[in-house]
C-alpha cells in the first residue's frame, strides 16, 4: 500500500467519524478521486474491521462515534501501571482477551510524549509480574466473548462440557450469570438445566458453546456475590466449621503474610509458631491445602479435619513404606 493511499484512508476515517454523513460523491470530491476509488477505500475499511455504515435517509456514510473512544488523560503513574500490568505480565498470554489487552497497551505507549515514553520504558525494563501456574486458556477468546454477550443479553446457551465430577461429557442448557477467575483458571457460574441448580463450569473444559435466541429471567433467590459462601476456594459443602491450625515457626511467617480466607485471624506464640483460625464452609479443599504444609502444621480443630488429614497421611505413609513399582 503506497503512502498516498494510507494518507487518504486516514482522512477518510477522520471525516466519517466527524459526526455527519458523506455521500460517495462528496467523499470523492473532497479526496479528489473517483467514486470507484472511494468504494475501494470503503471496502478496505471494512476489511480492517472499522464499522462504517450507510444511512438510507441521507444516502451518506459515517462511522459509529462509539467505535473510537475519546482521548483519556492518564497521569504518569496511571500509564505506568497500565503498561506494567499489560506489557510485563508473564504468563498472561494464557488468559482470554490478552491479545486485545496487549494491543491496547501498544496504543497507549504510542501516544505518550517521547520523554515520558522513554522514562516508562526504562522502568518497565526492570520490572516483571508473574501470575505463576495457571490452567491453559488457549483458544478461549471466542468462548469468552460469547459468554460475556450471553450474560449481558441473558441468553440461554447450549453447552457440551467435559465433567470431571461425573466422569463423562455432558450436554446441557445453561443460564450464564457470571464469569470469575479463581486461583488458576476462569470459571462460569450458570444455572444448569440437567442439574437443576447453579453450578460452576471451567471454561477450558467447554467442548462447544452455542448462544440461542431464547432468554432467561434472573432468579430472585440467587445472590452471585454469596455463591461461594465461605468456601476455602470455590466449593462450599453446605456446612461451616471453626478451623484452628498451628503452623511451625519455619512456615508461620509465609502463611501469615497471605490473606487465604476472608474470615482468617492469626495469633503469634512465644516460640515463633502461629495459630491460624477461620470459619470455613466445607473441609475438602482446605484439607489438601493443609496437607501441602506437611509436618509444619497441625490441625487442632475441628476433629473431622484432623481425622481427614491423618487418614490421608496414613495412606501416603503406607505407600512409601513399600518398595514401589
Amino acid at each position: 500500500m503506497n503512502v498516498s493511499r494510507i494518507h487518504r484512508l486516514l482522512r477518510l476515517v477522520t471525516m466519517l467519524q466527524g459526526g455527519r454523513t458523506y455521500t460517495a460523491r462528496e467523499l470523492a470530491m473532497e479526496m479528489e478521486v473517483s467514486r470507484r476509488t472511494i468504494f475501494r477505500d470503503l471496502n478496505m475499511l471494512e476489511l480492517a474491521g472499522i464499522p462504517y455504515y450507510h444511512d438510507p435517509d441521507s444516502g451518506g456514510y459515517k462511522i459509529s462515534q462509539h467505535f473510537f473512544l475519546p482521548p483519556i488523560n492518564f497521569t504518569l503513574t496511571e500509564a505506568l501501571a497500565m503498561l506494567m500490568l499489560t506489557g510485563r505480565l508473564r504468563g498472561a498470554d494464557r488468559l482470554p482477551l490478552f491479545s486485545q489487552t496487549a494491543r491496547s497497551a501498544m496504543k497507549l505507549e504510542s501516544v505518550l510524549p517521547p520523554a515520558i515514553r522513554q522514562h516508562i520504558g526504562s522502568v518497565l525494563d526492570r520490572v516483571s509480574v508473574s501470575l505463576g501456574a495457571m490452567a491453559g486458556h488457549k483458544g478461549l477468546d471466542e468462548t469468552f466473548d460469547r459468554l460475556t454477550s450471553a450474560i449481558v443479553g441473558r441468553r440461554i446457551c447450549r453447552m457440551v462440557y467435559l465433567s470431571f465430577h461425573e466422569r463423562k461429557q455432558i450436554a446441557t442448557f445453561i443460564h450464564p450469570m457470571r464469569l470469575v477467575f479463581l486461583g488458576r483458571a476462569w470459571y462460569l457460574l450458570a444455572y444448569s438445566a440437567i442439574h437443576r441448580q447453579v453450578r460452576t463450569f471451567k471454561l477450558a473444559r467447554m467442548r462447544s458453546l452455542t448462544v440461542t435466541d431464547r432468554t432467561f429471567t434472573w432468579p430472585k433467590d440467587v445472590d452471585m456475590g454469596k455463591h461461594f459462601a465461605n468456601a476455602w476456594s470455590m466449593i462450599p459443602e453446605g456446612k461451616s466449621y471453626d478451623v484452628h491450625l498451628r503452623f511451625a515457626p519455619k512456615v508461620a511467617g509465609n502463611v501469615a503474610e497471605v490473606q487465604w480466607h476472608s474470615t482468617q485471624r492469626v495469633r503469634w506464640n512465644d516460640d515463633g509458631s502461629m495459630d491460624y483460625q477461620a470459619r470455613v464452609n466445607g473441609l475438602g479443599e482446605l484439607s489438601w491445602w493443609v496437607l501441602g504444609y506437611g509436618d509444619q502444621v497441625e490441625v487442632l480443630k475441628p476433629r473431622q479435619l484432623r481425622d481427614r488429614v491423618a487418614g490421608v497421611a496414613a495412606v501416603v505413609l503406607n505407600k512409601y513404606r513399600g518398595e514401589g513399582t
